[in-house]
This record gives C-alpha cells, structure tokens and sequence, in this order.
C-alpha cells in the first residue's frame, strides 16, 4: 500500500512538472509570435526598444566587409545594451544583407532574440561624386536609384519579421549634402512607390516609409526648403525621420555654445554640464520647428530622431583648437540627454552610433566622422558606457577578440583631463 502511494505521489509529481513545461513552452510560442508580429508602428517609440545607427566596418576601407560572425558579435553586444532597433544606410554593398542573416541565425538560434531594422535605401543625384566627369545635377537622379530601391525591396519582402522601416534616402535632400543631394520630387517618387507596393500587397502593410534627413529639409529650416513636393512627401511618409547635429553647430552656429556671463564662477564641469543642456535645447527646438511646420500643413504624423549624435574626438573645427566640443564627457553628457528627451516623449532616438568606423575620414584619422561611436574599434566602451560595464551587461561578449572593457582604464580623473571648457566663445546671457 506505501508503495502505491509513492508511487502515485510520483507520478502526480512527473505530470505537474509535465504540465508546467507545456505551460512555458506554450508561453514561449506565444511571446516567441507575438514578437514576430511587432510592426514598426509597436516599435518606434517604445523605451524598450533602443535605437542606433549601426556600421560594422572594422578598417579603414569599405571594400573589407565585415563578416557574418563580426556582426554578430555586434548584435550580441549591442542587444545586451538594450538596443532592437537599427538603421542601415544603403544597400548597395553586402553590409546591409549580412545584418540581416546575422540577425536572422541568432533568431534561429535563439528565438527569443529581438532585433529589428530600419533599411536605408541610398538615393543620390545624377553624377554623385563624379566631379570629373561631370558636375553633379541636383534635378536629375542616379541611373542607379531605381536598383537600390529594387533591392531593398526584396530585402524586406526577404526578411518581414526584421524589416520594420524602409527610409529613403539619407540627407538626401539637405542643400550642403553638395556632392549628392536630389530634390524633394526625388524622394517623393520612390516613397509613393513603395506605398503602392503596400497596397497591392507585395510589401507588408504595417511596414514604414519614411525618408532620413536633417531638420531643414523637412520645412524646419529657411523657406527655400518650403517647397510643394515637400508637402505632398510628408503627407505620404508614415513618419518623419528627423537629424538634429548640435555638435556641428558648435562651429557653425554656436548660438547656444559657450560660457554665459553668469556662468564664469561655476566649476570646470557645472559650465560644461549647463552647455550640454543648451546643446539639447538647441536639438528639442530643431525637432519643434519640424513640428510646427509639418502642423501648418494640416498634418499631424509621428516624427522620430532619425539621427543625432556627438563625436568623442576632433583634431579640427570641433576640437582642442576650434568649439572645445568633442571629448568623452560631452558625448556622455549629450547621449544621456537624449535618451531622457526622446524616451519621456515617446520617440525613437536612432543615436549615432554605434561603433567608431575609420573609413568615414580615412586620410584624417583623428577627424571627427571617425569617432561618433559610443565604442571603439577594438571594443573598448567610451564614458557613455562605463556604467553598463560596470553592470556586468557586457561579460562574455567581445570584438575583435578582445572583452569590452572602459577607454581610458576606467580613470575618470585622466578621462577629464583631455575635457575643455568651451571658452573661447562666450556668448551672452
């Protein structure tokens, strides 16, 4: 009779484990689809799905490519960060394709792995960067145009559960993009083709459009940008795609850069902390003036940080002789600001970037494109990250085969000592 007992007493004991492993494998099938039906419109804006500007270029060439197995070591380390959203930039090269197939077998690997995408699609004029043979012709577009959008377009019929934004274009609108640049009808064009895709079913339908351009190009700016293409592109974008560069306008309009006249007695950091938050005012009233204009049109759509960043380093116009702008601290200071800004306002901030890349400025290594990463090349964290080493969030990922340890051995009183005051232009109260 006890055995009986005992063994009915196990078998109780088997089934209740039994059913509890149903109950999660079926929970796990539930999240697991659920996740795989996120739209774009479930996405951007949620503070739990981080965005950045991801290049996993590693020398100073594009023509080496980074591997599958290098960019997975970027999606393992930027997913423990809290990033699942990234943005590419063309489409052109393999760079794009092999992100998608890493993401692709880590989810298969892993099915409760999360990283989605916003496709670049690179769109520029008729002899873009082609000086010698020709000027370029800002109202003509790329013979090319049509088969970098034709291939992103079965890059996402390829991938619908990564794909979750197709842009068109990057600053390819903004005037100063000189080498380049198209007008709004360009852009117009591909948008209203994609949408067309949508509604005859050979894109998904909760699939985004949008374009990625800097704050004047979307009615922002002066009134030359003002234009009727203008209007009807952004009454056919699902939203606007926003850039704000503060640091740049360090230099260029350093309307908000400095030390006030009330600020003189303040410590070395308190005048740098006030001067970052002007610089995030200064991008909150580049995002309001999009705001306004878009509203004046009679349209009310989400708009998202599309890009922004700051640059830990400059030999030039932003440097030690130029804005005093670029170091490890300010760049912290201004990630953290707009991390706080966009995600208590419910928008995606895609910061750029992710990792320094130095073929952006290959022939000037100490040039500001090559240093806006919140990492190095070789895998150390900059300032901004020093906490989340700290955390442990990075133990056991690395790049390059090297761990992910804190630039400057984690000594903030030397990190501090390549930080300058911004001094040489004071500006008024």
């Amino acid at each position: 009779m006890k055995n009986s007992i005992k063994i009915g007493v196990f078998f109780l004991v088997v089934l209740l484990f039994s059913c509890n492993d149903v109950k999660k494998n079926d929970n796990d099938s539930t999240n697991t689809k659920a996740k795989q039906s996120l739209s774009a419109k479930d996405i951007l804006g949620n503070p739990e799905y981080l965005a950045i500007s991801y290049g996993g270029y590693r020398s100073q060439s594009r023509d080496i490519q980074p591997t599958i197995e290098e960019i997975k070591e970027d999606m393992k380390i930027l997913n423990a960060m809290g990033i699942r959203v990234l943005r590419t930039y063309n489409v052109h090269l393999p760079h794009a394709s092999n992100v998608l197939k890493a993401i692709k077998e880590l989810k298969q690997k892993d099915s409760n792995f999360e990283m989605y995408v916003m496709l670049g699609i690179w769109i520029d004029c008729k002899n873009a960067f082609d000086w010698p043979n020709g000027e370029p012709d800002h109202d003509q577009e790329s013979e090319r145009n049509p088969v970098e959008v034709k291939m992103a377009v079965e890059l996402a019929k390829e991938h619908p559960e990564i794909v979750k934004v197709l842009a068109v274009g990057n600053e390819a609108m903004v005037k100063w993009a000189t080498a380049y640049y198209v007008q709004p009808g360009v852009i117009l064009k591909w948008v209203k083709h994609l949408q067309d895709l949508k509604k005859q079913g050979e894109l998904p339908k909760d699939l985004w459009i949008t374009s990625s351009d800097n704050f004047a190009s979307w009615g922002g700016g002066s009134e030359e940008y003002h234009v009727k293409d203008l209007e009807k592109l952004i009454k056919a974008v699902d939203y606007i795609s926003m850039h704000t560069y503060p640091m740049h306008d360090t230099h260029y309009n350093p309307v908000f850069w400095g030390v006030l006249n009330s600020e003189t007695e303040l410590s070395k950091t308190e005048k740098i902390d006030a001067a970052m938050l002007r610089a995030k005012k200064y991008a909150v009233s580049q995002y309001d003036s999009v705001v306004a204009y878009m509203k004046s049109l009679g349209v009310n759509k989400p708009i998202h940080i599309g890009e922004t960043g700051w640059a830990s380093h400059s030999a030039e116009l932003y440097g030690d002789s130029g804005a005093m702008a670029t170091d490890e601290y300010k760049q912290a200071l201004y990630y953290n600001h707009m991390r706080d800004w966009t995600n208590a306002a419910g928008m995606s901030c895609f910061y750029f970037e992710a990792f320094d890349e130095n073929w952006k400025d290959a022939k000037n290594p100490k040039g500001s494109e090559n240093h806006f990463g919140l990492f190095t090349i070789d895998g150390k964290a900059k300032y901004a990250l020093w906490d989340l080493v700290d955390k442990g969030v990075f133990k056991g990922l690395g790049r390059n085969g090297k761990p992910i340890t804190k630039t400057y051995n984690g000594n903030k009183s030397r990190l501090m000592k390549d930080v300058l005051v911004p001094e040489l232009k004071k500006i008024t109260q």
